[in-house]
């Protein structure tokens, strides 16, 4: 009988030594991601910073840490400093992304990198390996750090990089290592967000879920194109990201979609409105709502993140911004997301 119990509990103990650890369970992503894009707070969170956002009809939320090159002399990358505010730390962007959870918005974490003396993050140069080897041993643990708050909060979105092209291409193993640790981490969707003029150009599109674009493609030369006019002038893009999209057999993503609220804002999206230009509101207000009307109506197309929404106005306000809080497009964006 002694026998007979000791390997009953042999073979209870063995059981349990092979049973497989439980997975986390990934979340799961809607159909169409109507998403906004968060500015980082200098302080915590709130519940009551995230009713504008639910204002929207918006179901998802880019939240944006980020990490500090001084200059491309020193490629080095920067982050969780407590120079930075708390919103852009790792601290910070735990507790935003628990705070937009709890009030049922989905996240995608997006971490970006500022380069000092006004430098694009898009042609990155530098003069030796030693100084690439700097930037990318800087951009892992940057990276990582992310991707492990991405993991632990169970975000259902991880964006790999931000319009970092010449990066890219000069390095290529190295994206496709890192993609590799990071799925090592994190188990849920992951994109990477390619600037509009060279997205096409990405190499590792078929190692993520979704074709992530900065969607700033030039639309109209107009001061105030109509919607048909902005309509139009999506024609030809929206035939490059169809065929992108067959071709690797992923959606489209518009990690970050907008245009300023003033003159011309259709002919360079990516740029912000000088003193030369004036507000035009009407302008922003009929270029999103031809985005909305023709290219988010799409079966290729998985939503997007418009650029930007601020929880403090700052000290210039929103007059020429991108963002369509207290303008005629906020009401534009509201009823787009809640028909869609």
């Amino acid at each position: 009988m002694k026998n007979l119990i000791s390997l009953c509990l042999l073979g209870i103990l063995l059981t349990s030594c092979n049973a497989q650890p439980e997975k986390q369970e990934v979340a799961e992503v809607p159909d169409l991601i109507k998403g906004v894009s968060f500015v980082a707070m200098r302080g915590e969170m709130t519940d009551e910073v995230v009713q504008p956002i639910k204002n929207y009809n918006a179901n998802f939320v880019a939240v944006h840490p980020y990490g500090f090159m001084r200059d491309l002399e020193n490629p080095a990358i920067n982050h969780n400093s407590d120079r930075q505010w708390y919103g852009e730390r790792i601290d910070g962007t735990i507790q935003s992304i628990e705070t937009f959870h709890r009030n049922g918005l989905k996240v995608m974490l997006k971490p970006q990198i500022w380069i000092g003396r006004g430098n694009y993050t898009g042609t990155i140069q530098l003069r030796s390996d030693t100084e690439w080897k700097i930037l990318e041993d800087t951009y892992e643990p940057f990276i990582l750090d992310f991707a492990k708050v991405a993991q632990e909060t169970n975000t259902e979105i991880f964006c790999i990089g931000t319009e970092l092209e010449s990066f890219v291409a000069a390095r290529p193993e190295y994206w496709s290592n890192l993609i590799t640790k990071i799925r090592s981490i994190y188990k849920g969707k992951l994109t990477y967000a390619g600037n509009w003029d060279s997205y096409k150009n990405e190499p590792f599109w078929d190692q993520l879920d979704y074709i992530g674009v900065d969607a700033y493609f030039p639309i109209s030369d107009q001061k105030t194109p109509d919607v048909e006019t902005a309509m139009a002038g999506w024609k030809k893009w929206m035939d490059e990201l169809s065929t992108l999209s067959r071709k690797h057999n992923k959606k489209i993503l518009f990690a970050e979609y907008g245009y300023v609220s003033a003159d011309y804002a259709g002919k360079e999206p990516w740029l912000t409105a000088d003193e030369t230009r004036e507000s035009n509101e009407e302008a922003q207000m009929h270029l999103l709502q031809a985005q909305y009307d023709l290219v988010w109506k799409q079966d290729w197309f998985a939503g997007g993140f418009l650029w930007k929404h601020h929880s403090e106005t700052g000290r210039r306000g929103f007059v020429k911004r991108f963002t369509p809080q207290e303008k005629l497009a906020q009401q534009t964006v509201s009823d787009a997301y809640k028909s869609l």
